[in-house]
């Protein structure tokens, strides 16, 4: 598969031919969608806690005499029964995280890709450099590039004046080939790609 190179301002500066093996037919489905769930569940803080009877300050003097006043028996004012009591089965805190083998991972990572490429949603450019931190002349080349919807602009590395420019931009995110993974791939309506960061995931999935 060949996909065509632009450069900033939306022209074509050729081809790059697709190095990694497509995955094809239904193969990498569930991949996808257990790294997906791994990865979300992985931004769970889990930091959740409530208090038992044990946790519950309070005196442990026994409110009233058990016999003789006509009031039901009670035992201690941390009570899960009475207002300001402890929890029964409240949540605590715990890690929500699932494990994916790195073969799963690798498999969904280029389905996922695989898949974008095939709907015509990764547009490539031979280089990314931004003269200044404005946002106004990344919003240019966007638009020259005809990139609508959300966007995901992918760096072989940290780009200040890249990084300034997109955070004001809503449907702009940024990120590198290095920490690229499927759900970033699966998120918004268009990748951008420099030539040198395509070629860095093509490297990293034929690898794996």
């Amino acid at each position: 598969m060949k996909i065509a190179i632009k450069n900033i301002a939306g022209e074509n500066q050729g081809e790059l031919q697709v190095k990694f093996p497509l995955v094809e037919d239904g193969r990498g489905t569930q991949a996808v969608h257990d790294t997906v769930v791994a990865y979300r569940a992985a931004q769970r803080i889990g930091t959740a806690n409530t208090k038992n009877v044990g946790e519950v300050s309070g005196t442990n003097k026994k409110p009233w005499r058990q016999k003789g006043t006509g009031r039901a028996r009670a035992g201690s004012f941390q009570s899960p029964l009475w207002v300001g009591g402890g929890v029964v089965f409240g949540p605590r805190p715990r890690d929500f995280a699932k494990k994916i083998s790195k073969k799963t991972r690798a498999l969904a990572l280029r389905k996922a890709l695989s898949e974008r490429l095939k709907a015509g949603d990764v547009v490539v450019v031979d280089d990314l450099k931004l003269s200044s931190p404005k946002t106004k002349e990344l919003a240019g080349m966007i638009s020259a590039l005809e990139l609508k919807g959300t966007t995901l602009v992918v760096s072989t590395g940290a780009d200040k004046n890249l990084a300034l420019a997109s955070r004001n931009l809503p449907g702009v995110a940024l990120t590198t080939s290095d920490s690229l993974n499927t759900y970033d791939i699966l998120r918004p309506d268009k990748l951008l790609f420099t030539k040198s960061a395509f070629e860095k995931i093509e490297a990293r999935l034929i690898k794996e």
